[in-house]
């Protein structure tokens, strides 16, 4: 016989399961989201609704109170795109930004996690990484030309990957840099195309391919920190983290799978490369390699090669070059 507090612990906890479930669903996480970016274009944190007693809010992996950060900026959102995970009830939001507000120059590319308890939806945790002039190979124009062409289109549920194929994929890939291993656990597609600040690997071809510029020294310090949101009806894992190696620069990369495959990359990494020898001209080194690129304007012009070049060949060279002159973060 069952006794009466093991029923009445079992209907709470089938109560609780059953609020979890009808909560954390993609309409709430999407509204909150939403909320999330009206607050930045205003640039006022008190336009976010339900925050939890013990809320943290997180910038480039330092804890801080949140009207000290972005948020004290009004600014103008160029693009925007969230994936949510209703497992983990959080979101990952990409803005990428051009002008503030006011119209003046404030080039932002923003990747924010948003973490909620399951139980009342409140938020609990903004942890957001936020790179602009300066940090590693960044360049908005570019960002936002490419992004802008991407295919992020929901896929079929029978061809969906598991969240725990995502979460190995996306954990090979980070892990190059300390385990040689690694690079053959990634599954590789192609064709795939990695943004990387602003510089793109792929020319639009069948044979483009994401292995470019992967890292050849694997025993460097390991990109720890990780922390996940997997939405697997985009085949979409963002990933914040530590690299290591860089300085301890805060990184957000974010992969989308398709049918077990790597097609998709996006990084933002927080790391200001020092001046002379050692500093780059992003908006060069993304000329170097481009056959075709968007201008300051936006429009496209071409840039001549020599016979037999390849975009991907070039973007080989520059990666080559740029190695030695980072030989200290090794």
């Amino acid at each position: 016989m069952m006794l009466p507090w093991t029923l009445s612990v079992g209907a709470a906890l089938s109560a609780l399961l059953a609020a979890v479930s009808a909560e954390c669903d993609r309409e709430a996480l999407f509204k909150f989201a939403d909320s999330y970016v009206f607050a930045q274009e205003n640039g006022q944190a008190g336009y976010l609704e339900n925050i939890a007693d013990n809320f943290t809010y997180v910038e480039n992996n330092k804890t801080q109170e949140i009207t000290s950060g972005i948020f004290n900026n009004a600014l103008v959102i160029d693009h925007r795109r969230t994936i949510a995970d209703t497992t983990e009830c959080a979101t990952f939001t990409e803005l990428i930004v051009t002008r503030n507000a006011s119209g003046m120059p404030a080039p932002y590319v923003i990747g924010t996690q948003i973490r909620h308890s399951p139980g009342d939806m409140s938020c609990y945790l903004i942890d957001s990484i936020v790179t602009t002039e300066g940090n590693w190979l960044f360049n908005v124009t570019g960002t936002l030309y490419w992004v802008q062409r991407e295919n992020w289109d929901t896929i079929p549920e029978a061809e969906r990957d598991s969240r725990e194929t995502l979460k190995s994929a996306a954990d090979a890939y980070l892990s190059m840099w300390d385990n040689k291993s690694a690079i053959d656990a990634v599954p590789w597609g192609t064709p795939c195309a990695r943004l990387e600040g602003g510089v793109y690997t792929g020319n639009g071809g069948p044979n483009d391919s994401c292995k470019v510029g992967i890292p050849t020294n694997n025993t460097q310090a390991p990109n720890s920190h990780r922390r996940y949101v997997i939405d697997e009806t985009v085949g979409s894992i963002s990933v914040l983290c530590i690299f290591e190696h860089l300085e301890n620069a805060p990184d957000s990369h974010e992969f989308r799978l398709e049918k077990g495959k790597r097609h998709t990359s996006v990084f933002a990494t927080l790391h200001a490369v020092k001046e002379p020898p050692y500093r780059v001209r992003n908006w060069e080194l993304y000329r170097l390699y481009r056959r075709d690129e968007p201008d300051a304007e936006g429009t496209k012009e071409s840039i001549s090669h020599s016979a037999g070049e390849t975009a991907k060949d070039n973007f080989e060279n520059c990666i080559v070059q740029l190695r030695p002159k980072l030989a200290s973060y090794d």
